[in-house]
């Protein structure tokens, strides 16, 4: 059957699976959106991962994001960690919850192959639409503008944090500062007028404040069923009848 011309259809693949062409079209959608991006770079942080969701309308790459999915220990007990690299969407696929939907359902399937420990997302964000997905999907996430990271939590967050960035982590500020860091487009970057009004929004502008210069912000997010907000919860595949 012919699918509906315009309609967004996320594809998710083993990194290993990625073609040449799928390859190509990634680094182009990401040179397009941010500054600073490496040919060589990029293809070194994608090696590391360990999937990619793709995003394809018309047979054009429109998003995707990579991740990497590992297991570590804190405090001598297993944790599994679902750590997010480059993610970008291109403006004709914000307003589409497919990529939001792609995302839980993945890191649900890969769940079932890393069962040992609790269950977390490591986000790096330069972005405030991306931290902005935190709030409409995750019930609990930090750092978070209405309460103070538990301090358990803050340990949790600074071990991952040190343990995969080394040095570029600064944990004193929650920034992780890379030598050769991709910045978003002051088109991307800048948020629209009003949009500071959003008290997420502002938080991230207030933690992150060298965002424009490429500084990432860590963020951690139990990923639990009880976690997820009601918007999170309609992400969900449904089981077949």
């Amino acid at each position: 059957m012919i699918a509906d011309v315009g309609i967004i259809t996320p594809i998710t693949v083993a990194r290993v699976a990625l073609n040449p062409k799928q390859q190509a079209a990634m680094l182009t959608l990401l040179e397009n959106y941010f500054e600073g991006v490496n040919p060589t770079q990029f293809t070194t942080d994608l090696a590391e991962k360990s999937h990619v969701i793709l995003l394809e309308r018309d047979g054009r790459l429109v998003g995707f994001s990579t991740l990497l999915i590992y297991e570590t220990l804190w405090r001598n007990e297993p944790v599994t960690v679902v750590y997010s690299g480059d993610t970008i969407v291109a403006p004709e696929a914000w307003n589409s919850p497919v990529l939001s939907r792609a995302w839980i359902n993945t890191v649900n399937e890969l769940r079932r192959f890393y069962p040992h420990g609790r269950f977390y997302w490591l986000l790096l964000t330069s972005g405030f639409r991306t931290y902005r997905f935190l709030p409409v999907f995750w019930r609990e996430f930090f750092p978070h503008h209405r309460q103070p990271t538990p301090s358990d939590t803050q340990e949790l967050l600074n071990h991952l944090a040190r343990e995969k960035f080394g040095p570029a982590y600064d944990a004193t500020r929650g920034i992780v500062c890379f030598t050769q860091p991709q910045r978003l487009r002051p088109t991307l970057a800048t948020p629209p007028p009003g949009k500071t009004a959003d008290p997420h929004v502002n938080y991230f502008l207030s933690r992150n404040p060298g965002h424009l210069n490429g500084d990432e912000l860590v963020c951690l997010t139990e990923l639990t069923e009880t976690n997820l907000t009601l918007a999170g919860r309609r992400m969900v595949a449904r089981p077949p009848a």
